[in-house]
Formats: C-alpha cells, structure tokens, sequence
C-alpha cells in the first residue's frame, strides 16, 4: 500500500516510556473525539511496542513470536466506565534475535463527557518481570450544542484505505506518532485534528484553520513555521490534516498549535500539544523568510480594514516605510497589502511578528477610542502618535482650567489653557525624563503637542507664554514651566 505522507507528532495528550530490568519498553498515547451525528464522544488508545524489549518464544510452528498481556481500565468515580483485558501478539520471526521491529496496536471505545481516572497494566507473558502500571487522567468533553474540536494528533503515515479497519478514517488508514520527541532524521509534521458542530456557530460560513509552530519558554509563534490557511466551510464534522516542514526547526522545545478563525479573524477554536526537537546545527536564523499566506496578516480579507492599518503604522515606521504603506494602499491589491503588513512586523520580530502586531494593534484600539475623533482616528492626533511611537506614559497630569501665580511672589494669577502632561522614565534612545506638553487651543478637547524636550520632537520657542495667551513674558517660567521641568 503507498504512503502517501509521513505525517508526524502532535496528537499525543500523554505518552509513557516503561521500562523493566528486562528491557520491556512501549509508548501510549490517548486522544478524544466525537460523533456529532450520535451525539457519541469516543477515546482512541495507542500502543507501540520495541520487539527488542520483549522476550521472543517459538511456537510450534518454530517461529518466534512476543506476546503481551494488555489490561485497560477507566473509572468514574468508584464506577467502571470501561475494562478490555487482551493479549498482543507480534508478528513472527524466524528466530528469538530478530527483534529489531516495532508492533502497533490501536483500541477505540465510547464514553459519555466526563473526567476519569485510566490505568493501564502492561505485562510480558513470556516474562516473571512484574507488570508495568501506568495512570492518569482522562477528560471528554464535546457539548452537543456547541462547537468543539478533538485533541491534535500526530501521524506516522496515512494510506488510502482499501478495507475499513480500526485505522480507518475519512478515506485514509492513518497510523499515530505517538513519541513527544522528534529527531532530526524527520523534516515534516503532519497533524490531525477534527471540529464539531462549527455550523450551529457559523450557519455554514466559512472559516479558516491555522497550524503554527511555538517556543514553549515564552510562547512566541514561529512565523515561518505557520502552515498554510485551510479554508473550511461550517459543517458537523470538519476533519483537517496537513504537512509542516521542520527541516530548519533548531532543538528545543515546542507548541504545536491549532486554531479555527471566523472570517473576521476571531479565534473560535484553539488547542495545543508539545514537542521534543532535536536538530543538532540548525539556527532560527534560518527562518526568517516569507511565509504570508499562514500568517495573521492573511486572515485580514477586508481591503478597508487593512488600509487603515497600513496607515496605522506611520508613528513608528521609517519615512520610507510610511512612503511605501502610503503607495501599497493607493495601488496595490489585497495579497500585496497583506505580504507588506506581515513583513513590516516580521522585521520587528522575526520569531513572533503576529505577537508583534497584535500589541500594536491593542494600543491602536485604545488611542482610537480615547484621542480620536469623528473625522480623525486616533493615530493621527499628536497624542495618539506618541502613545503608539513611545508606549504608555509613566504619569500625566491633566489641568483643565488651572491658575497659577503670576510671579514668585505670587502677584497676580495666570489663567492657563486646558493642557496635559506626559512624563515618560525612559524612553528609545537611552533619554530618562522625557517630557510632552499637549494644549487643547480652542478648549475643543483637541489636544495637540505643544513642547517636548524629547529628542527629535516639537520645541516651541516662549511655549508657556503661548499657552498662557500671552499672560507671561518671555523670559519668565511660571507654574506650568516648572512642573514641564520636573516632569509632574
């Protein structure tokens, strides 16, 4: 039968290595799934077994083959849910050191939602060795009135099927990875993974899935590793496979991550497994290339909504970046808009630039919602820009109708137009201390940079006076100009 892919890890909710003093030595994986059409969630278990480990004996025939004592067990409670006791045999050899092989054995059963306790029992039959115990934790949950997803699962190989069998499924006999550890001698992934009942959500409107690659230290995405958007349309059952090639993934640790996105880019679906690599001589270096099409910046279809935020990034982008956003958004079509959002920010952060851009984009939401106004957005007021350039202020003070003294003395008073005061500790370039005056000139709630001592930005000759209309002289600092000095 012909592979038609080497689908690799990613499926695996919990593995096991056992290990005796006579070398007995298996991994066990487990993944949930579910039958809408049944209403009926269902467990697979995995069982893969090194010959080597196990004790070889001839049978009459004078073949040798291993013979395994299964024991598998799921409670609720103090209430059995499921027990199967079986024995496994291995294929035959032609003599007891011919063990250099591996034999796979999968079991599938129904159980209702819920949180169990497995045990599962391995024992040698051709052995004294005690048997080999493991537990854990088993929980199913697929609401029949929600949406829901299966846990992610990696494939060693899918063939077409020719007879159903219990590796059957959605036209392929597809055989589990169940190791956590990827090596080097293996350059592509390709997880599984199924969604339910997305139609009650979506009435059988379009979504995309996304499969992308994480550093589990600080869950920073790899954007070159990002697969290419599937596009689904909303059914009971949606199953995805897919190919990830890894062949540059330095050794580490990893998330494979598995996401369903509605048409407006929000996250309806989301799980994720973890992975061993190990690819002696590989760098991140070697990731830093294009890949739009899995990216964040792929998911944003409507052409308005992505102008704006071409537009959006001219507060921190070069002046030749702000001419190049400024003539993408004029001329170009939607692929070239999104390949030009994704690579601004992939040059911002070469490991995580949808992270990148997902932090801007939250600070654009806030500017737009407190600086902007009916017929300007928030990026494009004075106070806007500076948010977006340096970040939140560390302190602002806001005086609408403050009155200070006249002089030292405190002869007479200075009435002072509507203003605010932003102090930032540090910001780029090493400068502590930087100061930003904004003045509301009409007392229109308008507020526009008046002076800063910020490298690079506004100075305003006899500012205070200015903003004083003209109560001061020249030369003089009063109260607004002192607190401009001390920052507060």
């Amino acid at each position: 039968m012909k592979k038609i892919a080497l689908l690799l890890l990613s499926m695996l909710l919990a593995h096991a290595t056992f290990a005796s003093e006579k070398q007995l030595s298996a991994m066990f994986g487990y993944s949930a799934f579910f039958l809408p059409e049944t209403s009926q969630p269902y467990v697979e278990t995995y069982l893969n077994f090194n010959a080597w480990s196990l004790n070889l004996k001839a049978d009459a025939t004078g073949r040798y083959r291993a013979t395994v004592e299964v024991v598998l067990a799921v409670r609720k409670n103090d209430t059995v849910a499921y027990l199967k006791k079986y024995e496994l045999n291995s294929p035959y050899t032609s003599s007891a050191g011919a063990d250099n092989f591996t034999f796979f054995d999968l079991q599938r059963f129904g159980l209702a939602n819920g949180i169990y306790d497995m045990e599962l029992t391995i024992r040698d039959k051709n052995s004294q060795q005690k048997p080999v115990v493991l537990t854990d934790k088993l929980v199913v949950y697929f609401p029949t009135s929600k949406a829901s997803m299966s846990n992610i699962q990696l494939m060693a190989s899918a063939t077409p099927t020719v007879q159903d069998n219990m590796l059957s499924r959605n036209g392929y006999d597809m055989v589990p990875y169940i190791d956590d550890f990827v090596p080097n001698t293996i350059s592509e992934l390709h997880p599984y993974v199924e969604f339910y009942n997305l139609d009650q959500e979506l009435n059988e409107k379009p979504y995309s899935v996304i499969f992308s690659i994480e550093q589990q230290e600080n869950g920073r995405r790899i954007a070159s590793l990002g697969n290419s958007i599937i596009r689904k349309s909303a059914k009971k059952i949606d199953p995805v496979y897919t190919t990830i090639n890894i062949s540059d993934l330095p050794s580490g640790n990893y998330n494979l991550v598995a996401a369903a996105f509605d048409e407006n880019g929000n996250c309806l679906l989301k799980k994720s497994i973890t992975f061993q690599r190990s690819n002696p001589g590989a760098t991140f270096d070697a990731l830093a290339e294009d890949n739009v099409a899995g990216s964040f910046a792929a998911l944003i279809t409507n052409e308005k909504e992505l102008n704006y935020y071409l537009s959006a990034l001219y507060p921190i982008a070069s002046p030749n970046e702000v001419k190049a956003a400024e003539r993408i958004v004029k001329g170009s079509n939607l692929a070239e808009k999104q390949a030009f959002l994704y690579n601004f920010w992939l040059g911002r952060d070469k490991l995580d630039p949808k992270g990148k851009w997902e932090e801007y984009l939250t600070m654009l939401k806030y500017v737009d919602e407190h600086y902007g106004y009916p017929k300007t957005p928030g990026y494009m007021t004075d106070r806007g820009r500076v948010y977006l350039q340096y970040g939140p202020p560390d302190f602002v003070r806001t005086e609408k109708n403050f009155v200070g003294a006249f002089d030292i003395e405190g002869k007479g008073q200075v009435h002072y137009l509507p203003y605010q005061l932003w102090r930032y500790n540090l910001i780029s370039g090493d400068q502590p201390n930087r100061v930003f005056l904004f003045w509301d000139e009409f007392r229109s709630g308008f507020y526009k940079l008046l002076n800063s001592n910020a490298r690079g930005e506004l100075i305003t000759a006899h500012w205070e006076r200015v903003l004083s209309q003209n109560q001061l002289d020249e030369n003089i600092i009063g109260e607004v100009g002192i607190q401009f000095e001390r920052g507060y």
